[in-house]
């Protein structure tokens, strides 16, 4: 179902919200968290899209903020979209002239009360999430370095401005690598000495892994350069030989362990909406992104 609405308000929009959850039988109940995404009009559709897929797990309410022209006058335009086989709603708002700069405070009206806020920026990242003013109405702030023209430069930003409940994609799409690195690393019976963590050049999932392995296993790790695509490989160093995990096709890994034979692993890349998926299931600060962040950024970090 949708409903478009022109130069409207926050009133109107309510109005049309509650309508629409009454068409579709029953009050807005299930709604587990709202989440607020930062966009614009080139990426609102793979937005929207991601966040659709991923409330099938988390039912949420689902608020896209597109700032237009900021000059003219202030002008609200609303798209609401309900049902389409997913639970939970969908408000995409278009803010014009003054209006675009003030965007908490057409937001704030529209979030289902007593119910988790995550503000998620696909596009454009801030330097200090935690600031923005739909930030501060974020338990959890997400953000996407690898989008960055300079991704480096993006996760050394974060570093300076973060506070607790702050995550990005780059730290999540490091998820199964860290799973298996840790599995991995618990069967072995000699000390890990040290390794290599290869991927393409701009590619801070790889920087984020290589600080995390150095920091909790207090030995030195290299960053070295590949085609791609993401990580390729990542070498550790034991006394009883190297442990080598190779992906070079962003699907399936290979595991070699000395004296063993080899093992293949499921190691594919995931999209967007696997990612903000595994985002909304925790909302308590990741006090270990935060240590890896750190150590990428140049600043030395104590494990806990």
């Amino acid at each position: 179902m949708l409903t478009d609405l022109t130069d409207t308000t926050c009133t109107d929009i309510r109005a049309a919200l509650a309508r629409a959850q009454g068409q579709l039988g029953g009050p807005a109940t299930g709604v587990v968290l709202n989440l607020i995404i930062v966009t614009d009009e080139a990426g609102q559709h793979d937005a929207v899209r991601a966040a659709s897929q991923a409330s099938r797990e988390h039912p949420c309410r689902v608020l896209g903020v597109i700032a237009r022209e900021s000059r003219g006058p202030s002008r609200l335009d609303a798209e609401i979209r309900s049902g389409e086989g997913t639970p939970g709603q969908t408000v995409l708002l278009r803010l014009y002239g003054p209006m675009s700069e003030h965007a908490d405070s057409v937001v704030v009206p529209l979030l289902v009360p007593d119910t988790p806020v995550v503000t998620w920026w696909h596009g454009v990242i801030p330097a200090i999430p935690s600031a923005q003013p739909l930030g501060v109405l974020a338990q959890r702030r997400v953000t996407d370095a690898a989008r960055a023209r300079a991704p480096a430069a993006a996760l050394a930003a974060l570093s300076a401005g973060y506070e607790p409940g702050d995550t990005d994609f780059s730290w999540t799409r490091a998820t199964p690598w860290r799973t298996l690195l840790a599995a991995t690393v618990d069967q072995e019976p000699y000390p890990i000495r040290g390794g290599q963590v290869v991927a393409e050049e701009q590619n801070p999932t790889a920087d984020l892994i290589t600080a995390w392995l150095g920091n909790r296993l207090g030995a030195p790790f290299s960053r070295e350069i590949s085609a791609g695509p993401g990580i390729t490989d990542v070498t550790l160093h034991t006394d009883g030989g190297d442990i080598v995990i190779s992906r070079p096709d962003g699907r399936v890994a290979t595991l070699s362990l000395p004296g063993q034979p080899d093992r293949h692993v499921a190691l594919h890349r995931r999209d967007i909406a696997d990612l903000l998926a595994e985002e909304l299931r925790r909302l308590d600060p990741d006090e270990v992104y935060a240590e890896a962040l750190a150590l990428v950024a140049g600043i030395p970090a104590t494990t806990g």
